[in-house]
């Protein structure tokens, strides 16, 4: 059992803790930096020009130049699917996923969800007050921060906040309290099982330095309110979860679900990940015509790695391709939605149920495109994209745990290792637009 499975404190390698107490030591400078220079440009700024202009994300270079190893990589720079080379730096303003550079206005409003976001409240602000005062200002961030931006799901990437390694039983409950606020019984599991094959293919392979159940690090965004805009985020490899609340409006994207292996025998169970996402995508594809799939299917082989919106890739600008919801009937479009279902669902039910009438509204012109093959085993990727909803699901080739189950890097993509990614574009991913028309229109913004 894993230390969140039980609650209870397991034996840690001495050398494994003092590589991960080093490389909380090289976070230090940029968390502080990162906190400074979001109030110092508050203040110096002021006013409802000051708010809008941090809504939109244009203290991003000031924060962005803490980073110690700065790749100078675009945000929608090619290869973000795989979280980057090393450490990135974010080098343009927030804009978000559209399918030519220009933004489609009016999808985002803010209004009443009836979404009850309190219990979510409530789990946030006993995780803070369950800190020490070091460990809350390395973790809390303005909402305006750059911090959003700043993910990977690359096991090497120096992220901010605190992590499962840092915080002792009691407050990793508290952490857990607040996930289970935020996700249905489905997305805590997922959360769960991520981080128990990553520490058990760490074991396989002799490296738990890198690949462990605690290397996953929170970090809260503003201050829990009921009225104000605020936001968390739990970052590691293969699992990232950003989740925006204003009000009872909930926006959770982007969230980067993967593993590898995805099936694992750990303790004599064998232990699933990221299937539900898979079984849809192949149910969907092999529910079309053969007429059909010549427009969805691009190509019948696929790369090692597809993925055009993972991690710094904010402002990826891609055209719809594929075939178009309104060519699918009934049955056809109920599969399609069951694409989005799989990540959907790990949110609470009513946060859930507000997202698919939000992707159901867009339906018809949503857009599915396929590369790899249709078998049931067949390694693949596919794409939903509409104006409010992007998935993609991509089997990617064998990476740094390939000897956990029998793989050599090189070899071909497989269902073994699996990325997959939510995202709402055209400016509301992190909850942007919704933010952004909260400082414009809130009085105590003015």
């Amino acid at each position: 059992m894993t230390e969140l499975d039980t609650g209870e404190s397991t034996a840690r390698d001495p050398e494994q803790d003092r590589g991960r107490r080093a490389h909380a030591s090289r976070r230090t400078f940029m968390r502080k930096v990162f906190f400074a220079s979001g109030a110092t440009a508050v203040a110096t700024m002021g006013g409802a020009g000051a708010w809008a202009a941090l809504a939109d994300d244009s203290t991003a270079t000031a924060d962005a130049s803490a980073s110690p190893t700065p790749s100078g990589a675009p945000s929608g720079a090619p290869g973000g699917g795989a979280g980057g080379p090393g450490n990135q730096s974010i080098t343009e303003d927030f804009f978000g996923l559209t399918t030519d550079g220009k933004r489609v206005d009016d999808l985002f409003t803010i209004h009443s969800t009836k979404v009850a976001t309190a219990p979510v409240i409530s789990a946030a602000n006993a995780f803070l007050a369950g800190l020490s005062d070091d460990q809350k200002s390395s973790t809390q961030f303005t909402v305006h921060s750059t911090e959003w931006r700043l993910w990977s799901n690359i096991d090497s990437y120096d992220r901010q906040g605190v992590s499962l390694a840092d915080l002792t039983d009691d407050q990793k409950a508290l952490g857990t309290a607040l996930l289970k606020a935020a996700l249905s019984a489905d997305g805590l599991e997922t959360t769960e099982k991520i981080r128990k094959i990553n520490q058990a293919a760490g074991e396989a392979i002799g490296n738990t330095n890198a690949f462990n159940e605690e290397a996953f690090y929170w970090t809260v965004l503003g201050t829990p309110s009921a009225t104000e805009p605020w936001g968390f985020q739990f970052d590691g490899h293969h699992l990232v979860i950003n989740y925006f609340v204003l009000g009872s409006q909930v926006v959770m994207s982007p969230c980067f679900w993967g593993s590898e292996p995805t099936s694992m025998e750990i303790d004599g169970e064998t232990v699933t990940v990221c299937h539900e996402e898979v079984v849809a995508s192949l149910a969907f594809i092999n529910s079309l015509t053969t007429a059909q799939q010549s427009v969805a299917i691009a190509s019948a082989t696929k790369s090692n790695e597809s993925m055009k919106a993972g991690a710094f890739s904010d402002n990826t600008v891609q055209a719809y391709e594929g075939i178009r919801g309104n060519a699918l009937n009934a049955a056809q479009k109920k599969k399609l939605l069951g694409i989005v279902e799989a990540f959907v669902d790990r949110a609470k039910a009513d946060v859930a149920k507000v997202r698919m009438a939000e992707v159901r509204a867009h339906l018809d012109d949503t857009y599915v495109t396929w590369a790899g093959g249709t078998a049931d085993d067949a390694a693949f990727y596919v794409r939903v994209h509409s104006p409010v909803v992007w998935v993609e699901v991509d089997c990617q080739g064998p990476g740094p745990l390939a000897g956990a189950y029998g793989a050599s890097q090189g070899d071909g993509p497989t269902q073994k290792h699996v990325h997959s990614v939510i995202r709402t574009p055209n400016g509301n991913d992190y909850g942007k637009e919704l933010l952004r028309q909260h400082y414009l229109t809130s009085p105590h913004h003015q």
